[in-house]
């Protein structure tokens, strides 16, 4: 069976945007997307709220230009080579490759796509993921954590009950961002 993985990239504070919605601080340097890289290759399929969709729908052209680095390149193969579902009751169509649209979240949808998938699914979008986590469906969060403060925007955990997370491991990187990988407890 597939896990369901939820992996965002977060201020030190907790915010995957700030109170204006930019997340310009959260641009990953080399060492981080080549990790990142590494984690999302085993992804298969990504389900995505339309907001976080219509951020990353820039991977369907983009990314892999002259101008590009090989790592950015790279990121742009693995998500276009990856099945997408996106949750929104208000796109009408999907402007990218190997995508489909779902009207509403599911979470027994969701158990039954990980039974039937062969490789992990991602979700993204805090709110879609929050969903999911109190829907107890998801098997790792993965949070990415860049040191800087924001003082406030939308939570990168965005529950409103309680989470029993377990430290499962870490990673550092030089530019002082951290990766830490938790696995909800049951």
């Amino acid at each position: 069976m597939a896990h369901l993985i939820y992996s965002a990239i977060a201020s030190l504070d907790g915010y995957i945007e700030d109170r204006e919605g930019k997340f310009d601080w959260a641009m990953p340097d080399a060492e981080l997307h080549s990790y990142v890289n590494e984690q999302e290759r085993g992804v298969g399929t990504y389900l995505y709220g339309r907001r976080l969709y219509e951020t990353m729908r820039f991977w369907e052209d983009g990314g892999d230009g002259p101008e590009d680095s090989d790592i950015t390149a790279e990121f742009a193969a693995i998500w276009r080579a990856a099945e997408k579902v996106v949750y929104s009751r208000t796109l009408e169509s999907a402007p990218t490759a190997r995508t489909r649209i779902e009207r509403e979240f599911d979470p027994e949808a969701v158990r039954a796509l990980k039974e039937d998938a062969e490789r992990d699914l991602g979700i993204g979008g805090a709110e879609l993921a929050g969903v999911a986590l109190a829907a107890g469906i998801v098997d790792e969060v993965n949070l990415f954590l860049h040191p800087v403060a924001v003082g406030g925007g939308k939570p990168a955990l965005p529950v409103s009950d309680r989470l029993d997370l377990e430290f499962v491991d870490q990673h550092r990187f030089a530019s002082g961002a951290l990766h830490l990988r938790y696995q909800p407890r049951d």
